[in-house]
């Protein structure tokens, strides 16, 4: 493998000072900073969003297993097969690698004890797509000069695809810029030790982490730079994912075939179970209605590809390279049934970054002189454009600060406003003891998810230890952002009103009394009469509303 080398490349010589190095890890700090500065601040301020509930999975997660209790998580267990179809109770004991086999989280588990808290998650996450910008350059340093090695770089820095997902809440595919860059720097130098090792670090981020691996593979054997190498690659990575989902990951729960094959690719299969094997076996036997599924709808998969290629000035279309890298994760997007699938804010959108920049250097490295023409000028005003697209987006609602979250009708909260409700939350959170059980709106379980027994509302029973059921002793609802979203988004009225309703059953029956309500938020606890003075507060806020 060592003497396969791509003809025409040679090794570059040293250069005392790379100037490029400077842009970029100037653009890198300043990525670093307003990212950090826009995820905390949308946390600290209780700002929902479309996956609030994850920074409480993942910070639970690595709780757990600080104290030796292995990837377990309550909160993770509310979605699994036996809660959502067989409609049992949540287990404090169950183990997350059910649904999602995450191993390398480990990796960073000693990190995590130095902050121990969910804020601190989100600041790994900037760090590790930062990180992978700086691996991008290294890379791109191997074919390019300095000038268009950092525009490259600073493109990752401005793309949505990065942007976007880093200030999502935390995920596990924020792993994968540093490592799959990293395994193609190595590759690269023909370091074949760090190769392997990061390939084996790729694997284990995810499951399905596999399908980027493959693709990697599959460009290094169908460009025949390291045929050998590119065979075993895809062998592996498709071995290991089917050993994975069809063998291991059913040790803990069911949840991989009853759950979420049926859900992400149920329409290639007719029975209420599937495994990955059978799957692969329906889209072989069906092929059109995997290519039907491939280009439907049409608007949203050419809109979603636009916005991927245009932060490098749409050069993966033209580079063969890229296409072979992206292809197979571009078609598992593209297959699934999520509806999330195919957006730019989340974590999904982070599969395809390695590919297209990698194939875009490959790209410029076999066309240079058109850096010299006016692409070089349309590469920058394309860049531009997705910097300016990707904040008027407003990003997993980090930029409400500035953004308005509706126009028409129009639904903006100053950070002032913001703040003030925060405080408000904190005061009630302060009420609740370290180690109680407790459910919460999706705003706030994360703040609250560094503890055995926590759900996220409407859960309110779950199974403990002892393997007894019990209610949890607390519950923290906020009213307030529904109230305010309810104008422009339905389900937020809908929302509103069903909590609502739910509290008065809880207070009519006794089940809960109001220990505190203030700006919107209800602190109830389990079995006890309601405080006079949080009872007229509630009355005050939810009569006028009926």
């Amino acid at each position: 493998m060592g003497d396969e080398r791509r003809e025409g490349t040679e090794p570059r010589k040293k250069h005392k000072f790379d100037w490029g190095w400077q842009t970029v890890l100037a653009a890198a700090a300043l990525f670093w900073v307003l990212c950090s500065i826009f995820a905390l601040q949308r946390f600290y301020n209780f700002f929902p969003t479309f996956v609030s509930f994850d920074q409480g999975i993942f910070n639970q997660v690595f709780w757990n297993s600080l104290h030796g209790r292995w990837f377990e998580s309550s909160l993770s267990s509310s979605e699994s097969s036996a809660v959502q179809l067989d409609n049992q109770l949540p287990e404090v004991f169950y183990r997350r690698l059910a649904q999602h086999f995450t191993p390398a989280l480990l990796l960073w588990l000693p990190i995590y004890a130095l902050f121990q808290s969910p804020a601190g998650l989100s600041l790994l996450q900037v760090t590790l797509m930062t990180a992978g910008g700086l691996v991008l350059y290294a890379l791109a340093r191997h074919y390019h000069p300095p000038q268009v090695s950092a525009l490259i770089a600073v493109s990752y820095f401005c793309a949505n695809a990065v942007i976007a997902p880093t200030l999502a809440n935390f995920h596990d595919f924020s792993q994968i810029p540093l490592f799959v860059f990293g395994l193609l720097w190595a590759m690269e130098k023909r370091r074949w030790w760090l190769f392997w090792l990061l390939l084996g670090l790729t694997l284990v981020v995810r499951e399905d982490a596999g399908v980027i691996t493959f693709g990697v593979g599959f460009y290094m054997a169908a460009s025949r730079r390291f045929l050998r190498a590119g065979v075993a690659v895809c062998v592996l990575s498709l071995g290991y994912m089917l050993l994975l989902t069809n063998w291991v990951m059913p040790l803990f729960a069911p949840d991989i075939s009853r759950r979420f094959m049926v859900e992400q690719f149920g329409r290639f299969t007719d029975g209420q179970e599937a495994s990955t094997l059978e799957v692969l076996w329906a889209m072989i036997r069906n092929p059109d209605q995997v290519l039907a599924e491939v280009v439907n709808p049409p608007g949203r998969t050419l809109s979603y590809v636009l916005a991927q290629w245009l932060p490098l000035a749409f050069v993966p279309v033209i580079s063969l390279d890229a296409w072979l890298l992206t292809g197979f994760p571009l078609l598992k997007l593209l297959l699934q049934q999520d509806p999330t699938a195919l957006s730019m804010h989340l974590r999904y959108a982070v599969s395809l970054v390695p590919g297209l920049f990698y194939g875009a250097i490959l790209w410029w490295h076999k066309h240079p002189h058109w850096f010299r023409l006016r692409l070089r000028q349309f590469w920058l005003f394309c860049l531009g454009l997705a910097l300016l697209l990707t904040i008027a987006s407003n990003p997993n609602r980090a930029l409400s600060v500035f953004i308005p979250d509706s126009i028409q009708p129009w639904v903006y909260t100053s950070p002032a406003r913001q703040w003030e409700h925060a405080q408000a939350v904190r005061s009630l959170l302060r009420q609740i003891p370290d180690d109680a059980s407790v459910t919460a709106t999706g705003n706030i379980v994360a703040h609250l998810s560094s503890r055995r027994e926590v759900l996220r509302y409407p859960g309110t029973r779950l199974i403990n230890d002892d393997r007894k059921q019990i209610g949890v002793e607390y519950a923290v609802l906020d009213f307030w952002y529904p109230l305010r979203f309810s104008a422009a988004f339905p389900d937020e009225g809908r929302s509103f009103f069903g909590m609502t309703n739910r509290v008065l059953g809880w207070l009519r029956d006794g089940s809960f009394g109001l220990m505190d309500f203030q700006d919107g938020v209800a602190l109830l606890r389990r079995g006890v009469p309601s405080s006079p003075e949080a009872a007229a507060a509630w009355n005050q806020f939810h009569q006028p509303l009926d």
